[in-house]
């Protein structure tokens, strides 16, 4: 287990190191752009894709789909914190809004299987959702608050699930090219958090271990609550487990990016999160694959 992770989270390394490379070479490289195509045409294009090619059971998955609960709720637990240095909001949206794609879903299928795809895509679907409704409401407040209804990602979940529900069969060459589109996004994430993290400060080592120790005690918290008040299925638990230990997405930092909210700080808490990860996600999966029952 802990190869295979290695054989994930490495990757995503050499990416963000590739960027910080390029970004040594190539000071001063104009990020704005590339950003901006990536939150308004090719993440949208992963959220449409994933959720034709993998048709959600709604009605079947109610509970888990208020588990939404261990998404906002850490972030919500931090809000009444105050942390020296942080604006509030580039403290709470990493604490809600985890890597439940490029990281999450091939973790959560090698560990539990194939047959917990449709849970595992309804986390995903349902993080994106929240991160460009809640998330950019939250980091609005300074601008328009209605702004996140402007949200590319919004709108192509929405259409997304509308295909999938009322079985609306689209040409093979729409949906490819969706699908390739969408490919393009995480990459792309991981190559602007390298680049960014050489143009800002390296001194919020110290900052992001605090920080990302704070989510993973406010996630477990949360998951807790979940499991008392919800009527969870036993298989959905140790998803929920494993969700809660991710590292923050690292859209998290485009975000911030686009909205002038710390983005040096969240990049830097990004991959703190992602570099911690090497130890707890282990640990996560051999406590989710050990639950009772």
């Amino acid at each position: 287990m802990f190869s295979a992770l290695l054989n994930i989270v490495i990757p995503v390394f050499g990416v963000v190191g590739l960027g910080a490379l390029y970004g040594r070479l190539r000071p001063g490289a104009a990020l704005g752009y590339v950003n901006r195509a990536n939150i308004e045409l090719f993440t949208p294009a992963l959220v449409f894709s994933a959720l034709v090619m993998y048709p959600l059971a709604l009605a079947e998955h109610l509970p888990l789909i208020a588990g939404a609960l261990v998404i906002l709720l850490p972030g919500l637990l931090l809000a009444l914190l105050k942390l020296k240095g942080i604006e509030r909001a580039a403290l709470i949206l990493p604490a809600m809004f985890r890597n439940t794609g490029n990281l999450g879903i091939p973790l959560m299928v090698l560990a539990f299987g194939e047959q917990q795809l449709g849970a595992i895509v309804i986390l995903f679907v349902l993080s994106n959702l929240l991160h460009f409704s809640v998330g950019m409401f939250i980091l609005s407040a300074n601008t328009s608050r209605w702004l996140w209804l402007r949200s590319p990602v919004l709108w192509a979940a929405l259409a997304g699930l509308l295909v999938a529900n009322l079985h609306i069969t689209l040409p093979e060459y729409v949906v490819t090219t969706a699908s390739l589109l969408g490919q393009i996004s995480v990459p792309l994430m991981l190559f602007a958090l390298g680049i960014r993290l050489m143009e800002g400060e390296l001194d919020h080592l110290g900052l992001a271990l605090k920080c990302n120790l704070l989510y993973l005690l406010a996630g477990g918290l949360s998951l807790l609550l979940a499991i008392w008040l919800l009527p969870l299925k036993t298989e959905w638990i140790p998803l929920l487990m494993l969700s809660v230990s991710l590292p923050p997405a690292v859209l998290n930092y485009m975000l911030c990016e686009q909205y002038h909210c710390q983005p040096d700080k969240v990049a830097s808490i990004v991959l703190g999160g992602n570099a911690l990860s090497v130890l707890v996600i282990p640990l996560a999966v051999w406590l989710a694959l050990h639950l009772p029952g």
